[in-house]
């Protein structure tokens, strides 16, 4: 009798133990998250037909009930990397359609994804130097309409963002777009001051402090924008230096990271609506 007790004693603890292992794991891998909650995107890739080529995209949409505001992103010189899509996904759970465009596509098919990150780089820069800026800029208005037309966009209610030499193309891009909003140029030179002068959207400059390539002409460029009387709002952020907003370069790790989207996204809001 005594040891049918222990017995049942045993299997009964045995039972138990099971049953919280099984609990444990449930509530470890199965049940949802809710101290940092993060908002849920759509991405996907699509090709956008043209005469003769076909334009590769990725495109992220935010989860919300309404129509919303669209954004164009421009890749740095290096071409499409597996970066960019993060900054459309980013832009998504603040509440835009985000697309970022792979502006190789057309002309040489994907960005090359070679056997090293600095095999890829390279022979992205020597085909985006064979990009004509006429043929960027109906690429990306390709890609505008493209926004425009969506069953869930804010038509009309556009901005353009970019980064190194994307940052350079979202400036240009302006003086060929009047119908943007807003625009955010990351780290990106300006166009001449005659260009300058077609500009009619508000633009947001996103700068490292040791980025002197970069910087040393931004009180002409401020100056000029000022005098012209357009809307120019830069800001440079201490310990950063250029492309900064990317993983992997100098000040990527520190808080001007989080301190430039911040002001990013209230821009965007304050010029697109959310």
């Amino acid at each position: 009798m005594k040891k049918h007790g222990y017995a049942a004693t045993l299997v009964v603890a045995v039972l138990a133990l099971i049953t919280g292992a099984g609990l444990t794991w449930a509530t470890t891998h199965h049940a949802p998250r809710t101290t940092h909650p993060q908002p849920t995107t759509h991405g996907e890739w699509v090709w956008i037909k043209r005469a003769t080529d076909s334009l590769r995209l990725y495109v992220a949409y935010p989860e919300r009930r309404d129509k919303a505001p669209t954004m164009i992103i421009i890749h740095e010189i290096f071409g499409m990397t597996d970066w960019e899509p993060t900054v459309a996904d980013r832009l998504a759970a603040q509440g835009f359609i985000a697309a970022v465009p792979d502006l190789l596509s057309p002309r040489f098919g994907k960005t090359p994804q070679l056997a090293t990150p600095q095999e890829s780089a390279d022979s992205g820069r020597k085909l985006i130097a064979q990009l004509a800026p006429d043929a960027i800029t109906a690429d990306l208005d390709a890609v505008s309409k493209y926004l425009d037309e969506l069953p869930a966009a804010r038509k009309g209610d556009q901005g353009v963002i970019g980064f190194c030499w994307g940052g350079g193309q979202t400036f240009r891009y302006t003086t060929n777009n009047p119908r943007l909003k807003a625009a955010v140029v990351c780290y990106g030179p300006a166009p001449d001051s005659t260009a300058m002068a077609q500009i009619r959207t508000p633009i947001k400059g996103i700068y490292g402090e040791n980025d002197a390539r970069i910087t040393a002409a931004l009180p002409g460029v401020d100056s000029t924008m000022r005098t012209l009387g357009k809307k120019f709002d830069p800001t440079i952020y201490p310990g950063a230096g250029h492309g900064f907003l990317k993983p992997g370069r100098q000040g990527s790790d520190g808080p001007a990271v989080e301190k430039a989207w911040g002001d990013i996204v209230g821009f965007l809001r304050t010029n697109l609506g959310r």
